[in-house]
């Protein structure tokens, strides 16, 4: 799916074909002719719109023949998008600038671009492609903390569940979350030094210092996403650490409780047993042998019981 859009009369509104100074976004997953075409028709390299589309490409920019690319990882609920586990993961959205367009590519549908295709601010305009890139960068860093905040918040409602019991199914929904934490650190920190390398290098041209402020203020903002990814990462670490503990030391009370069992069970079995042999044993030709020998199991496993109860074993 390819959209072309361009601020006229203040509003962002749909082309038919591409025009100068136009945003185009490309929705993947292409076939290997119509990516072809692509890069033909916007003269881009092939590699800049593949790359892009590739879910484990990580973040990074690069330039050829006066075309730029940077590629900049954003978050997105894992619906059936990936075979790994984990509740969210992340994934690369490409923008390319040239003399005449701005293009962005992505795989998969993302919040960060649907806020702009759907409630593009009054400010943003795609001919300023700085202003643009920055703004981009901007509401993706805001998503992962917003994302962020939702794993939190999961989190909290499956330990809440845990602490009332030991479910396999909140058991697993935590390693989920904590997969998805790996995935929201890993890649931060990958943006973050993609953010710091391209302010260093002032890879996107920028001449204006209240631009420089606000790429100053985004890699600020995603160093807090990555410090809260990481608090959260480390908090869901112990606690995962501390249910296992309890799960444990559970499994120990209980193989306690049963060899407590099983022991007072064993001398009135052995009694029996040996009242149960084809000899001659005392007692055997009294009327009240049976209830003498039944009456002394109980005896027994009485005191027993009242020694483990005492000594806490059962």
């Amino acid at each position: 799916m390819v959209v072309y859009l361009k601020r006229e009369n203040g509003d962002l509104k749909k082309l038919n074909s591409p025009e100068k100074g136009c945003w185009i976004h490309l929705y993947g997953p292409f076939g290997t002719e119509e990516t072809q075409k692509l890069s033909e028709q916007l003269s881009i390299d092939i590699d800049f719109i593949t790359d892009s589309l590739d879910i484990d490409e990580r973040s990074r920019y690069e330039s050829e023949e006066g075309v730029d690319l940077i590629v900049l990882k954003t978050p997105l609920p894992n619906d059936g998008i990936s075979d790994i586990e984990a509740s969210y993961i992340t994934i690369p959205i490409g923008i390319i600038r040239t003399e005449d367009y701005l293009i962005t590519v992505s795989a998969y549908k993302n919040q960060v671009i649907e806020f702009f295709l759907n409630t593009p601010p009054k400010n943003f305009n795609p001919t300023d492609i700085e202003s643009t890139i920055l703004a981009i960068f901007e509401r993706n860093v805001t998503m992962f903390q917003q994302f962020l905040k939702n794993i939190n918040n999961e989190r909290y409602a499956y330990e809440k569940a845990l602490y009332k019991s030991s479910s396999n199914d909140d058991l697993t929904k935590l390693l989920n979350i904590q997969k998805s934490l790996i995935y929201f650190v890993t890649n931060l920190r990958f943006n973050d030094l993609l953010l710091l390398k391209i302010k260093r290098t002032n890879f996107l041209k920028i001449t204006d210092e209240e631009k420089m402020d606000l790429l100053d203020d985004i890699i600020i903002e995603n160093q807090q996403a990555l410090s809260m990814s990481e608090m959260y990462s480390d908090i869901l670490n112990g606690t995962m650490d501390a249910f296992a503990s309890i799960i444990s030391n559970n499994l120990n009370e209980i193989m306690k409780r049963l060899t407590s069992v099983t022991i007072i069970l064993t001398v009135p079995m052995l009694i029996a047993s040996f009242y149960g042999m084809n000899v001659r044993l005392p007692g055997e030709d009294q009327p009240y042998s049976f209830v003498f020998v039944f009456g002394l199991c109980i005896v027994i496993s009485s005191l027993m019981g009242y020694f483990f109860v005492k000594k806490k074993w059962f």
